[in-house]
């Protein structure tokens, strides 16, 4: 098909905007620390697909508002809180997850959000294949240039003309205008220090930086917009028995799944009981003989969770591929799922009152936390899973799928390491014990209570804060990295100490 002048424009436009969208993104980025820049940068990202792309837009639902407010939610993280695992963590989780949105809601196979598989093929069509065949467009565009450079030679000549002109004529005009401004004199001054302290190497790392990420993100959106289709063999029609002999049947032979369940459920039964007897008990130190506190906090924690975990892909296993047999032994079979459910939720429990036990003994720490939190998680998982043993036709993957969601956004905006340090501090409170060392290896979201505990304690992390607050006067960061927690420390550290340097020095 040939390009028409309105088609060649638009693809110019587009391009110009990808590349400045490239700019803004390494001015962002290129060797400073995430912070305000991300969720401003997934605006402008998001205003650049849906400016040129909002007639690929598919009707606004419940799915696609949810999925944006998740990517707000997540991209705020970087401003607002300052916890270095879920920093490393949602550098890889916000771009999936911007993807995936952007392909539920532009992409013309509008992929099903229930349909991970699916959704997550169409991404990866368009991040990848789509992207590069669209760079053919921009490549055919450019040679047509080419064919007319002759036609344009004329005009070029006139524009290298027309600046050797002006060169003088601005000399005279800025020389007039520093001269009649003090402030755009300082202005005019300032701009060679700033070309002083970009180096060759790294002006040559951020052209390429714009080129090819704007090549990409041109790519990307025509993707969208003009999306390459494969040619479709049409396969011969077939009859609806005749299509299903084709398949393979993975559903689980009902004897097979009693007998495996019942097995299974004996021993577990029997372990729970044994558990009950003295699980609550051990609170008042009714320990099995031979046991101290500790070691029966610590032995046998993982194995229970790794238990609970096969249980929970066999039951998911069972669910999801069906069962072929009679309605008699499918009733059995779903009794039995029922017992296996309760077992494993009686199994986290007692992993998770370990747990607590092994913490109140040698304190609070980021792994056990995010343990207990797994386990919430899994138990969460097992009462849908119970859910679809009572109604069959439950969507158990969309569950799962908005229960991971809103489980990993809980996880980032719940302030893990100030729930550490205030559980740290109230042990210490209760027992006497606490790893300074510890605390003081927290995240700026534990500062401000960290400060508050020094002051009531007659300076006993003053020393550990004092070097936190040294290193931060002296580490300048760029407002691009602004972050709200860091900013609370910075704050909370400067009144603490800085109100003594200024007492000191009367």
């Amino acid at each position: 098909m040939q390009e028409t002048a309105e088609s060649r424009g638009a693809v110019l436009k587009v391009l110009a905007a990808a590349l400045g969208l490239a700019i803004i993104h390494q001015y962002l980025f290129y060797g400073n620390r995430y912070g305000l820049s991300i969720p401003l940068f997934t605006l402008l990202f998001y205003a650049y697909m849906l400016m040129f792309a909002k007639d690929r837009l598919r009707p606004l639902n419940a799915a696609s508002a949810v999925l944006a407010a998740c990517v707000l939610l997540l991209s705020l993280t970087f401003g607002l809180f300052a916890n270095e695992f879920f920093y490393m963590l949602n550098q890889a989780a916000a771009p999936v997850l911007i993807v995936l949105h952007l392909t539920y809601i532009l992409s013309d196979s509008r992929p099903d959000w229930g349909r991970p598989a699916a959704l997550s093929s169409s991404a990866l069509n368009h991040l990848i294949p789509q992207n590069i065949r669209q760079l053919a467009s921009l490549a055919h565009w450019f040679k047509r240039k080419e064919r007319r450079e002759g036609a344009n030679a004329p005009v070029l000549s006139r524009v290298l003309l027309g600046l050797a002109l002006s060169v003088p004529l601005l000399a005279v005009v800025l020389v007039l205008l520093s001269s009649a401004d003090g402030v755009f004199h300082a202005v005019l001054t300032h701009i060679p220090d700033v070309l002083a302290r970009i180096s060759l190497g790294e002006g040559i790392a951020r052209t390429l930086w714009v080129l090819l990420l704007g090549v990409f993100f041109f790519g990307y959106l025509r993707g969208f917009v003009h999306p390459y289709r494969e040619t479709e063999v049409v396969p011969l029609e077939k009859t609806e028995p005749e299509y299903r002999d084709t398949l393979p049947d993975f559903r689980i032979d009902s004897v097979v799944a009693v007998t495996v369940l019942t097995a299974v459920n004996t021993v577990y039964v029997l372990f729970v009981s044994v558990q009950f007897s003295y699980l609550f008990g051990a609170w008042q130190g009714l320990l099995p003989t031979g046991d101290t506190y500790a070691e029966y906090a610590r032995r046998g924690f993982f194995e229970l969770v790794l238990v609970s975990g096969i249980n929970f892909v066999l039951l998911l296993g069972i669910l999801l591929l069906g069962m072929k047999g009679s309605d008699r032994l499918n009733r059995a079979v779903r009794i039995l799922l029922y017992v296996l459910t309760v077992c494993s939720g009686a199994m986290l429990v007692s992993a998770y009152v370990r747990l607590a036990m092994y913490e109140e003994a040698y304190g609070y720490t980021t792994i056990r936390f995010l343990v207990h939190g797994f386990m919430i998680f899994l138990g969460a998982l097992l009462a849908a899973a119970a859910l679809r043993i009572a109604i069959p036709r439950f969507p158990l993957v969309k569950c799962y799928l908005v229960l991971g969601m809103t489980a990993y956004l809980i996880m980032n905006y719940i302030r893990m390491d100030a729930v550490i340090a205030s559980n740290n501090i109230a042990r210490y409170e209760a027992s006497g014990k606490l790893d300074t060392d510890y605390l003081l290896s927290l995240s700026d979201e534990a500062i401000p209570l960290l400060v508050d505990f020094s002051a009531k304690h007659n300076g006993m992390l003053d020393s550990g804060l004092q070097g936190i607050w040294q290193n931060g006067r002296q580490q300048k960061q760029e407002w691009t990295a602004l972050n709200w927690s860091r900013y609370r420390a910075e704050a909370k550290l400067d009144d603490y100490f800085g109100g003594r340097e200024s007492v000191s020095s009367r």
